[in-house]
């Protein structure tokens, strides 16, 4: 890594959410998917930081400058009887790659679920993005060939969903 006093990771706080709504479009551009991207600031700062946040970012920084991010949220297995830690994004930024700083955001992550005592962490990556798929090994990651990510959302959520209403809290 760089300098390692230039480099430093810390929690986004709601002032971060245009650097964290850039991240976002970035990493959607480079894996070709821009066009899904409906996200806005003030949905950022409702669902990361309203009354109940759904994930939490870390925020890779270069000289106090965001460069990266991590967002993340816990999930649950059953099997382990423990909560996990589902990495949704992990970005950084192509000019500032080959530093170590996804590798720092990785081991950050990994240690805030110890510290959680979180029985794993967890992500997906699309099958093209040999490079991702190439770091996340040397990290000691490993596919889960066996399992296949299923989807239901937008039109076909609503339909499932139906006329049945919640109980919730």
């Amino acid at each position: 890594m760089n300098n390692e006093s230039d480099f430093s990771i810390r929690f986004a706080n709601i002032h971060d959410v245009p650097a964290i709504l850039r991240f976002i479009q970035e990493l959607a551009e480079y894996e070709k998917l821009a066009h899904e991207v409906v996200a806005t600031e003030t949905r950022l700062k409702e669902t990361l930081f309203g009354d109940h946040p759904a994930a939490e970012v870390i925020l890779a920084l270069e000289q106090q400058e965001p460069v990266g991010f991590a967002l993340f949220f816990l999930n649950y297995s059953t099997f382990l009887a423990q909560p996990g830690i589902f990495l949704e994004d992990l970005f950084i930024q192509p000019t500032h790659r080959g530093k170590g700083y996804g590798e720092a955001l990785l081991r950050y992550l990994a240690a805030l679920a110890v510290e959680r005592k979180c029985g794993r962490v967890e992500w997906s990556v699309l099958n093209w993005n040999q490079p991702a798929i190439s770091f996340y090994r040397k990290m000691g990651a490993f596919p889960m060939d066996e399992w296949t990510t299923f989807r239901v959302s937008g039109e076909a959520l609503a339909k499932l969903a139906g006329s049945i209403t919640t109980d919730q809290p």
